[in-house]
């Protein structure tokens, strides 16, 4: 059975660690992001966690009821950086981009935490606040209930997809992504136009986007069809 996670308050009441620190749940999250960052997700553990914190593993658990609810809220602090400076300007579609740009680029920022955490739901504020804000901006442009979830479905999963491609590549040793960068030189570039005429014609193009992300354009795609769709409901 989880043990249950200590109030607050009474967290506060707690004595620092060994070296004077008084642990946050906040110092928690920021710490296993800087792990995540410097060793991957095999190098988060709780030892490590605590040691790098200088307290007794044992503690974290005064926190977080194991290190999947860890895991959870390091999910929801990439989308409370995300949101952090967000507002809505009242234009739905100039609202839905810029915040699918934000989550996208702290997730790349994020790649080892991106990996772990992008296909999690944490039912936590940033990621309820993300999602009543992106519900809002479609309700309020107009689009009826059932599309304005069908939308926010396809936004926030495309989203959160392309991050986690993304992370997954940036993740790679530095060596393997030169590598799979430089296929679309060495390789595709190469190809005759007798036995592969579309690569061959399409290969410079190909050399230039794909060692690029995909998101803002598929982003744009998606915004298109929403527009279109929108233009249909305004001219009713």
């Amino acid at each position: 059975m989880p043990k249950a996670v200590v109030p607050e308050e009474k967290r506060r009441r707690r004595r620092p660690t060994r070296s004077g620190t008084v642990l946050s749940e906040r110092l928690i999250v920021e710490t296993a992001l800087r792990m995540l960052r410097e060793h991957g997700s095999a190098g988060l553990t709780a030892r490590r966690l605590g040691l790098a914190l200088d307290a007794d593993p044992s503690t974290l658990y005064r926190y977080f009821r194991g290190m999947d609810d860890l895991t959870l809220a390091i999910g929801d602090a990439l989308i409370g950086q995300a949101l952090d400076g967000w507002r809505p300007t009242g234009e739905w579609r100039s609202d839905l981009r810029g915040l699918g740009l934000r989550i996208h680029a702290v997730y790349v920022g994020h790649p080892q935490a991106a990996l772990l955490t992008a296909n999690r739901v944490t039912g936590r504020a940033h990621e309820l606040a993300a999602d009543e804000a992106i519900l809002d901006v479609l309700r309020t442009a107009g689009f009826p209930l059932p599309d304005t979830v069908r939308i926010y479905q396809a936004f926030i999963d495309q989203t959160l997809a392309f991050a986690a491609l993304d992370a997954a590549s940036l993740a790679l040793p530095r060596e393997s992504r030169s590598a799979d960068e430089d296929m679309w030189r060495s390789t595709y570039a190469r190809l005759p136009r007798a036995t592969h005429p579309r690569i061959a014609e399409a290969a410079p193009l190909l050399a230039t986007r794909m060692v690029d992300s995909a998101y803002p354009t598929a982003l744009e795609m998606l915004l298109d069809s929403a527009a279109a769709q929108w233009e249909t409901l305004s001219a009713r």
